[in-house]
């Protein structure tokens, strides 16, 4: 079978990890813009405002900001059918709250997109990747008010409206799952705004009351866009980890099944419209989901997405033996190591089977096209005295990756719409902070500690993906 004809190939990143003039143009400052560099094992930073002489690696990035023409010339010669970005929130409302968008914002990327069109490459954008304005988070407490929708919805139509021939392919919140591992401070502040205290159980009810109001809201953002143009095509965006029991003991298997409940609940909700059974008991039994009316429940009905976009980067194994199957909050608390599959660098699992078995597990789950708009390997590259970058650990995590998305397409028939690998261009990574973490096809020059020439060099990973797209992923050699 083979991938079907208008495959959607392309590369995947985020405006906060890369565009820099963080307050250029009226932006104004979002949750990306006062997080710190970290490391692998050292937590960014999340300060009170931007304060001098912190080091914030988001501020300059990879200044694609004034590179943006030369950087997609870069993807169009790979052979890009697709570029997936973000619309930072702040650009085009600086504090989150305004009476009106600033234009020039809004010129940034209207120029982008048609650089994007001029190679024949379609946008496909998410709304709210890790960038939500920290005026929303000082002065509403991010999602855990439910005025945010109504910003959040602004900023939704406000895109519709002005990309509405420019963009088709949308998603709304960026792996929005992620924050059911409620415990870290990143990925609440950056999905839903929400600042952690010390009690895990008030932090486990902030977590699902904002997280309600950001499913009503994207299936409000979802209602409005197809209203504006039917022919959009918006999805969810999760973090899909498939979930292996530690053994074939039955309390292994029950408390696998209790953490993907946990995990992915959130694009249930996206897709069937309704809150599943085992979840909703679970809320209503904590009492963790005081504020929902029965006109939320009537949104979240008329507003289900089209397709599944996805990031895949591992699985995750638990045991009971850290945590009972009835006690378990966050599925991380009962993670335990696979001895069966490596890790990388930065001891993340590397999995390839674990891609086919996810696209399985999806489409069985929600009988909707999905979309693979994050996957990929985040390694130090070595440039060589020539200037060369030799990634043949990246080609081979990409090739082992597709050689299984194929047995999905070919074999299972998975509707596939695309394949974007994450960080096509080497950018700051979400996490760590880190510029060393590359995931690119093109290397950045620019290290840890904000110094470099920003000079685009390509890789091998450069050249190989060019052929994989030329042959619709047919050589992957």
């Amino acid at each position: 079978m083979g991938f079907k004809d208008g495959f959607l190939w392309g590369g995947a990143v985020a405006a906060h990890q890369l565009e820099g003039g963080w307050d250029r143009d009226g932006k104004g400052v979002s949750v990306a813009d006062v997080m710190t560099a970290g490391a692998n094992g050292v937590p960014r930073e999340i300060t009170k405002g931007v304060i001098a002489g912190k080091n914030y690696p988001n501020h300059e990035a990879i200044d694609f900001y004034d590179h943006y023409k030369e950087d997609i010339k870069l993807f169009a010669e790979m052979g890009f059918k697709c570029f997936r970005t973000s619309i930072g929130w702040t650009r085009i409302f600086p504090n989150g709250d305004e009476a009106e968008p600033n234009e020039a914002g809004l010129k940034f990327y209207d120029d982008l997109f048609d650089e994007c069109h001029k190679y024949g490459i379609e946008p496909v954008v998410t709304l709210a990747h890790f960038e939500m304005p920290y005026h929303l988070v000082e002065a509403y407490g991010g999602f855990g008010n439910r005025k945010v929708i109504d910003f959040f919805l602004k900023f939704a139509v406000t895109c519709f409206k002005r990309y509405k021939d420019k963009v088709k392919y949308w998603m709304t919140f960026n792996e929005i799952d992620n924050q059911s591992s409620f415990n870290n401070d990143f990925l609440m502040c950056t999905n839903s705004g929400i600042l952690l205290g010390d009690d895990p159980k008030e932090n486990e009810a902030k977590m699902y009351q904002a997280a309600h109001y950001e499913v009503v809201a994207s299936a409000l953002a979802v209602k409005e866009g197809h209203k504006i143009n039917p022919d959009f095509k918006i999805g969810t965006m999760i973090n899909f980890t498939p979930i292996y029991p530690a053994s074939s003991d039955p309390e292994d298997i029950l408390l696998a099944q209790r953490a993907d409940q946990r995990r992915n609940w959130f694009s249930d909700v996206q897709v069937w419209g309704e809150y599943p059974r085992n979840v909703e008991s679970y809320i209503e039994r904590e009492g963790f989901r005081p504020d929902i009316t029965a006109e939320d429940r009537v949104v979240l009905k008329e507003g289900t997405v089209d397709y599944i976009g996805f990031s895949y980067y591992h699985t995750m194994t638990v045991s009971a033996k850290k945590v009972a199957p009835d006690d378990l909050t966050d599925p991380r608390l009962a993670e335990v190591k696979n001895p069966f599959v490596k890790v990388s660098e930065w001891d993340w699992p590397i999995d390839p089977v674990g891609l086919r078995y996810a696209m399985n597990l999806m489409t069985d789950r929600y009988h909707l096209p999905l979309f693979i708009v994050e996957n990929g390997l985040g390694a130090v590259d070595k440039v060589e005295s020539d200037g060369s970058i030799h990634d043949d650990y990246r080609i081979a995590y990409l090739r082992a990756h597709l050689q299984e998305v194929k047995k999905a397409v070919d074999l299972d028939g998975v509707d596939l719409m695309g394949y974007t690998p994450w960080g096509c261009i080497d950018l700051v990574s979400a996490g760590t902070g880190q510029m060393s973490k590359r995931y690119g096809f093109i290397y950045v020059d620019k290290d840890d500690e904000g110094n470099g020439t920003l000079k685009r060099s390509k890789k091998d990973s450069f050249y190989w993906y060019q052929k994989v797209i030329k042959s619709n992923g047919e050589d992957l050699d």
